[in-house]
């Protein structure tokens, strides 16, 4: 491992500018800095920004608070608890050369680049590789080519290390801080091919020498902050803010051990800090979001808006049981290769996702969750067929995520969903024909976007038939 906290004694010496000031990272990773803040440890600030036009309101509120936000928490025994959060020193307002942001970046003081990214928001295809079918990536490409910033992660990042590069202010970790898997790896991989496909590899092999990017797993359910979340906070804490968050009182965050320029002493406020990620990210990204998913889109498909409903439904929460333990842990029983056991303790870890999904104060909905299923399902659902099958297993449990995802598919194809249905990694046009298919099931089992080298695959297919028809039968039973 390259480093360990930077022993500097003069407060606020280094910066972690972070791209992404949704609710998650304000309930998440400015919540451990402001541990580390409460202990008299100010060494390290954030400064924090989006790359996107998006959240103006709560930006310029942010802006106006100096930063400053409350967190609000709830257990699953509905225990409330509120805590003013001012680990965010600087907000960057939006404009589209990202001026400012590309600055901070450069500034030799700013030692750490974190950022918030959905799956879908990496733009990578089955093989890893930068998918330039996305409008949106490929005019970053040309933006990049013309020495301008992009909306897209690696625009920004791109124009970032350009700055900071020409200016000589050394090397830099960046840092993923969100559920890709391998999200170290793999943003890593499309930024060296970004940077390759606008021609610039002197750029490449300054940010192959000067950058390291760990690994990363993130947790704490966040939902988007309701319409009376901001009465709450002024009754219960007296203080009128305009950008407060809401979260489960469970948090967790483990990094791989590789930052290239010093790092918060994070350790020291409960990061579990590894030498791989892997067990973490696999358990959670299995148990936790696929699970989450599940629940989503069943709880939809019989007209429940929020997903402790569909926890609470003794149909939805044995379907979620029954994927993890039949299919996902017997997966992950095993670590790796070698045999050794998984540092987590898997039924454990099932039980205490199922009570956090359960928690009514959180009220998380089923839109949030359903989002993104065309990502979801590379990413979080066929790697558990891919090794079930690979191991001539069954997949009957884990086939019921797939079914329930086609099921509420062809609600949204057929106009039927409650809410609108966001999703950046659909084709809308191949959807509508997935579900305009004379066999549904198999066009949906046949895309290789969604399955990879699984497309096609009778034993998959005939899994998720039988699914289906277990979903059609759960629908109807719930009318």
């Amino acid at each position: 491992m390259t480093s360990t906290a930077t022993p500097v004694a003069d407060p606020a010496a280094f910066v972690v500018l972070h791209l992404g000031l949704g609710s998650f990272h304000r309930a998440h990773q400015a919540v451990y800095l402001q541990a580390l803040h409460d202990a008299g440890d100010l060494r390290w600030t954030l400064a924090g920004a989006n790359i996107r036009p998006d959240m103006a309101d709560v930006m310029a509120a942010l802006q106006a608070q100096g930063g400053r936000y409350t967190l609000e928490t709830v257990s699953p025994s509905a225990e409330y608890r509120y805590r003013r959060i001012d680990a965010i020193r600087d907000v960057l307002p939006y404009e589209p050369t990202l001026a400012a942001v590309i600055a901070r970046g450069a500034d030799p003081a700013t030692r750490i680049l974190s950022f918030t990214v959905t799956e879908a928001g990496y733009y990578l295809d089955a093989h890893h590789r930068l998918d330039l079918s996305f409008a949106d990536l490929a005019a970053d490409i040309d933006r990049a080519r013309r020495g301008e910033a992009g909306q897209t992660i690696y625009g920004a990042v791109c124009a970032i290390l350009r700055a900071r590069q020409a200016a000589g202010a050394g090397p830099i970790t960046l840092l993923n801080c969100d559920n890709l898997r391998h999200n170290g790896e793999r943003f890593r991989g499309g930024l060296l091919e970004f940077m390759e496909r606008i021609g610039d590899l002197a750029l490449r092999d300054w940010t192959l020498a000067n950058t390291t990017s760990p690994n990363a797993m993130v947790d704490r359910i966040t939902p988007r902050p309701p319409p009376e979340l901001r009465a709450r906070v002024l009754q219960a804490t007296g203080w009128n803010d305009a950008a407060p968050v809401t979260g489960e009182s469970f948090i967790q965050w483990v990094i791989e051990d590789d930052f290239i320029a010093g790092r918060p002493d994070w350790a020291r406020v409960g990061v579990q800090l590894v030498d791989s990620v892997v067990p973490y990210e696999e358990a959670k990204i299995r148990l936790l979001n696929a699970t989450h998913s599940c629940i989503a889109w069943a709880g939809t498909l019989i007209g429940l808006q929020f997903i402790h409903e569909g926890t609470h439904t003794p149909a939805i929460r044995q379907m979620a049981y029954d994927y993890v333990t039949d299919d996902v842990i017997p997966c992950l029983d095993h670590s790796d290769t070698s045999g050794a056991p998984s540092p987590v303790d898997l039924p454990a870890y099932r039980d205490v996702v199922l009570d956090r999904f359960g928690n009514p104060a959180i009220r998380d909905t089923n839109q949030r969750v359903a989002a993104d299923g065309f990502s979801k399902i590379p990413g979080f659902i066929a790697p558990t067929v891919r090794e079930r099958l690979g191991r001539s297993e069954p997949i009957d449990s884990v086939a019921m995520l797939p079914a329930l995802f086609l099921a509420f598919l062809q609600r949204w194809h057929a106009g039927a969903l409650p809410y609108a249905y966001q999703d950046q990694g659909m084709d809308e046009a191949l959807a509508h024909a997935i579900c305009d298919a004379v066999d549904p099931v198999a066009a949906f089992c046949a895309d290789t976007g969604l399955w990879g080298p699984l497309a096609g695959d009778a034993r998959l297919v005939d899994a998720v038939r039988r699914a289906s028809a277990r979903v059609t039968g759960f629908v109807a039973s719930a009318a």
